[in-house]
């Protein structure tokens, strides 16, 4: 989720990108540290802003005090949006700059350039150290059976909620099974106030993935069914679109869109500032609820899985995503490199801060640790109940992989604009979906 509409490489960009190297600022590193050792430095991209730059430094630090001969440079493109950063990385490939690290915000923007070959697979690596990735990490991307990264942050889909807008509206915290008609209900008690002082019942972002989240939570591959056609014919399509029109439009209880996009709003600031009670978003704002000095707000936040389809959807079903970190196929550095994904993806010390992407940790500890010192702004027994319940779960996992699958996410993306936007209705939004997708499954059939 934290996610994902960055456009896929071109060819030109492909062949500059594989074939410049790490440009100059490699060129100069080859003076011997100790014991022999080369003295190296990594560039490591991403999108982090304070709040995941703190942790992404102190794991930085505890890597170089281990291995004092590797330097690693975080360089966060866009921060706090990996969707601009993505689109950034992609110029700055084909620019020759060193890159040798890059964090990725779900497993489609992984393969999707591991499919254009500006990866470099991690089999090799793994097998020199005897890893088994299955047996380490929750989700490994493959494309044409070769491992391209490792799963840093695990995340599930929760909503977020205002405390204290739930017990001025004399609501329960939901549990599992509540559904979209229940959140609906929700979303009209928790709206409160006019003009500039409304605060809307929730607020959906402009991904694609608040667009239709069924798609994302109860099947298998959110674009493709099973045989490789398009999920875009699904009947979810229409009730859920349907179902944000009415919100926005009858009930007035969610943020309009159009100031969505128009005032490119921040999801956090929205919550935190008390401009929506609810926010369908993902678990690493656990780590952002606690901050109290990058987000502040004196309310505590609750916290619920994602509604499901209706009562007679399978119970407990959630998207499992992440974050995964990859070797750039031009890096010079690709074992130092691979020695700090390692390293960072294992790492169990106090300064991870989100659910973990490595089966062997104890994610518990982690969350504890994330919201101890403000404890108090959190209804804790919700936070458990949205993140341990047994009963949630993945759906199955998908046997389709679909590199292309940013191209289909901005036809969902384009589909729901100019269904909300434009007032097309839903069933000539999803034809016109369907129509695209379609195409864009043919043409990457042919490659």
């Amino acid at each position: 989720m934290k996610k994902t509409s960055a456009l896929l490489l071109s060819g030109a960009v492909l062949a500059v990108s594989v074939l410049s190297g790490c440009g100059q600022g490699a060129e100069k590193q080859e003076a011997s540290g100790e014991g022999g050792q080369k003295n190296v430095t990594l560039k490591y991209y991403n999108w982090d802003n304070e709040v995941m730059g703190a942790t992404t430094k102190a794991l930085i630090d505890q890597f170089q005090a281990k291995y004092p001969n590797i330097k690693v440079e975080s360089v966060p493109l866009v921060p706090g949006n990996s969707v601009e950063t993505l689109k950034k990385l992609d110029v700055t490939m084909s620019s020759g700059e060193q890159i040798d690290l890059v964090l990725f915000p779900s497993i489609d923007e992984t393969l999707a350039r591991a499919a254009q070959g500006v990866l470099a697979p991690l089999d090799d690596m793994y097998a020199k150290e005897n890893v088994k990735p299955e047996d380490e990490y929750y989700v490994n991307p493959k494309y044409k059976g070769k491992n391209y990264a490792a799963m840093y942050q695990r995340s599930n889909w929760i909503v977020l909620l205002n405390q204290k807008a739930l017990d001025e509206a004399k609501l329960p915290v939901p549990e599992v099974g509540w559904t979209w008609d229940d959140f609906r209900e929700y979303a009209k008690k928790l709206t409160k106030g006019e003009g500039n002082n409304k605060r809307y019942g929730a607020y959906f972002h402009n991904w694609g993935d608040y667009a239709n989240p069924i798609l994302f939570n109860e099947k298998r591959n959110a674009f493709l069914k099973e045989d490789g056609t398009t999920q875009f014919d699904d009947p979810s399509m229409l009730s859920f679109f349907n179902l944000r029109r009415t919100m926005e439009k009858e009930d007035k209880s969610t943020t309009p869109f159009a100031d969505v996009v128009g005032a490119k709003l921040a999801y956090r600031t929205e919550f935190f500032n008390e401009k929506a009670a609810m926010l369908v978003t993902g678990s690493w704002m656990v780590a952002d609820s606690a901050d109290v000095q990058k987000y502040p707000h004196n309310f505590k936040v609750a916290f619920a899985p994602v509604p499901r389809s209706s009562k007679d959807a399978e119970l407990g079903q959630t998207s499992i995503g992440g974050q995964f970190i990859s070797v750039a196929a031009g890096s010079k550095y690709k074992d130092e490199a691979y020695q700090f994904i390692r390293f960072v993806t294992t790492n169990t010390s106090d300064a991870k801060k989100e659910l973990s992407g490595w089966k062997k940790a104890d994610d518990k500890k982690i969350i504890e640790g994330t919201i101890a010192k403000s404890k108090d702004l959190f209804n804790t027994d919700s936070l458990d109940k949205a993140l341990f319940d047994k009963r949630i779960h993945a759906p199955a996992p998908s046997e389709v992989v679909a590199p292309y699958a940013p191209q289909l996410k901005k036809v969902l993306e384009d589909g729901f604009s100019s269904f909300i936007l434009d007032g097309k209705s839903a069933e000539d939004a999803q034809k016109q979906m369907v129509e695209q997708a379609n195409k864009v499954i043919k043409e990457n059939s042919k490659k």
